[in-house]
């Protein structure tokens, strides 16, 4: 089961450039995990020490914000696209 995964270019050198990978999962927890065995380091840039998704750090499952599905617990089907998105913050505007 193919998940299409697109990285953001801060995350990149994890991947070895890449910013869209293929990975096998049925949720996002486990495409997480995954994603970590194929691309150490990941996991640790996008969960928490409970294993949750960063506060900074947004993961869309086919455009809806896993926040407001199950979270970490969103069940996936091939074909299905994971857009991490970290937050962006600063600045003032005058």
């Amino acid at each position: 089961m193919a998940i299409t995964v697109k990285i953001p270019t801060p995350l990149r050198r994890l991947t070895g450039g890449k910013d869209i990978v293929q990975i096998e999962g049925q949720s996002v927890r486990e495409v997480i995990e995954n994603l970590e065995a194929a691309h150490p380091g990941l996991k640790t840039k996008l969960c928490d020490d409970e294993g949750n998704v960063r506060r900074f750090i947004n993961i869309y499952a086919n455009q809806d914000d896993i926040r407001f599905l199950d979270k970490m617990e969103t069940q996936l089907k091939h074909g299905d696209e994971l857009s991490i998105i970290p937050a962006i913050a600063g600045g003032c505007f005058k």
